[in-house]
């Protein structure tokens, strides 16, 4: 049984490892938290299976073995020797011992579990990818983001089971991306449920009220080599910098078709939206760099998967390490 078991598990371990290749080498669409349910699920099996029916054959093997030693001393002790030879406890060990196919499954049990528990249900790190939320982050930033923050979701599927926080003005979310959910965006909730977001001519305005805006020393990008107008914006009681390039202008060009699209005005100084129920309207605080809903939409409360708040490292900037708004 035991060959039997080590090339099932062989077969499933280069399934995992196949799968890890082509992600990498993007041949696949890869999905990490489906695979590391599937690792949790095919572990957990192993995990079973050795407390209910490996370790304790394993464990009758040594009783055996240690029965049938005693046994043969009793019996050379009728016959006169005195002084048995043998010492059967490296067999013994040897018995006992996981083999690899174990130590590779049930063994790592309980760490894919907690990294699974953690990831899902707590916190998940993720890794800023591009400039869109400059200057609040920037490229290279490691974050964490609160999963439970906004209520607890079945992992993989995503459906909520308990309600926490609703989605504020002025909180970085992350969710996936509508156009392409195997993707995870990060932006700036701007509008909730009901609100009317206006972004004309480079202001922002809710509800007909517009956001206060205080203008800020020029912010230079290290990257791109250029300087960007920064300003600090402040959403329900929430302050934050974003910047604006005095070059681009207001008009929100090359914009899909995408749900409730009718609840928006498009002109050539901007957009207006009437944010539907159940959904949300985001904006990258790098304003003229950033593809968020002004092109595709709006975030269903379905696709969200978290409220980001802590940069946790920064290889190139270890200052980055903190909080943020």
């Amino acid at each position: 049984m035991g060959a039997a078991m080590g090339s099932i598990t062989a077969v499933i371990l280069t399934a995992f490892a196949g799968y890890a290749v082509a992600w990498y080498t993007g041949s696949v669409e890869g999905n990490f938290a489906l695979l590391l349910m599937l690792a949790v699920i095919v572990t957990g099996i192993y995990w079973v299976a050795e407390k209910l029916l490996f370790l304790p054959r394993r464990k009758q093997a040594a009783e055996r073995l240690v029965e049938e030693h005693q046994r043969r001393k009793e019996a050379l002790l009728k016959q006169g020797f005195s002084e048995v030879d043998g010492d059967i406890e490296p067999a013994r060990r040897q018995l006992l011992a996981q083999p690899w196919w174990l130590d590779w499954t049930a063994g790592l049990f309980p760490v894919i579990l907690a990294v699974f528990v953690l990831r899902s249900f707590l916190f998940e790190p993720f890794k800023i990818p591009s400039g869109s939320m400059i200057p609040t982050l920037r490229v290279g930033d490691l974050i964490l983001v609160n999963k439970f923050h906004y209520g607890l979701r079945l992992p993989v599927f995503n459906t909520k089971l308990l309600s926490n926080h609703e989605p504020q003005r002025g909180d970085v979310m992350v969710f996936r991306y509508p156009p392409q959910p195997s993707l995870d965006y990060i932006k700036r909730v701007i509008g909730v449920p009901g609100d009317e977001v206006a972004y004309l001519n480079k202001r922002l305005s809710v509800n007909g009220q517009p956001v206060p805006t205080e203008a800020q020393p020029d912010f230079f990008d290290g990257d791109s080599m250029r300087y960007a107008k920064q300003f600090t914006e402040t959403l329900s009681d929430r302050q934050f910098n974003t910047l604006n390039d005095e070059d681009r202008p207001g008009f929100v060009p090359g914009t899909g078709a995408f749900p409730f699209k009718d609840n928006c005005s498009y002109t050539v100084e901007g957009v207006v939206c009437k944010v539907p129920q159940g959904h949300y309207f985001v904006m990258g605080d790098n304003r003229d760099n950033s593809l968020d809903s002004r092109y595709w939409g709006f975030v269903p409360d379905a696709n969200i998967v978290g409220r980001a708040f802590f940069v946790w490292m920064n290889f190139g900037d270890l200052g980055r390490i903190g909080p943020f708004q």
